[in-house]
């Protein structure tokens, strides 16, 4: 019966509302990283999402606004492993902004009938980066979501 009740989580016309809590430095400044996300089932496992995340606590203050798709793999009810791109804006106070592109591979893994927890790794590469900064990163995501 729980396999049945876990079906629809990836299913067409499914919204999902997730929540990001991170850290990260830039510099000598340390971040604390807050952020929400939603994603939308346009097919069955393929979503499209919006999400913003806020990085407090350094200066300068950074706010990203991102644009994503993820297609979730079939492979079982409650283990599904995950591939997506992004692209993303980040607005940064008193500097210019930036805008960036990557990938994002992992697993999610469902929790009960609404919801699951994605446990995967980004790469994001800037397009318009500046001589002195590090062009690419990578980094691990953990997204806990509510999935209705």
């Amino acid at each position: 019966m729980a396999s049945i009740l876990n079906a629809d989580l990836f299913e067409k016309g499914n919204s999902a509302f997730g929540v990001v809590l991170g850290s990260d430095y830039l510099g000598n400044e340390s971040y604390m990283i807050l952020g929400v996300s939603a994603e939308y089932f346009a097919m069955n496992g393929l979503s499209v999402g919006l999400g913003y995340r806020g990085w407090f606590g350094g200066d300068p203050m950074q706010n990203q606004l991102t644009l994503s798709s993820s297609y979730y793999i079939p492979l079982s009810q409650k283990f599904r492993p995950y591939l997506g791109a992004f692209g993303r804006q980040t607005f940064i106070s008193g500097y210019d902004d930036r805008s960036s592109y990557g990938g994002r591979a992992g697993l999610a893994v469902t929790m009960s009938k609404n919801t699951y927890v994605s446990f995967g790794w980004a790469y994001e590469d800037y397009t318009d980066c500046p001589e002195n900064w590090d062009c690419s990163t990578n980094y691990p995501e953990i997204v806990f979501s509510l999935s209705f």
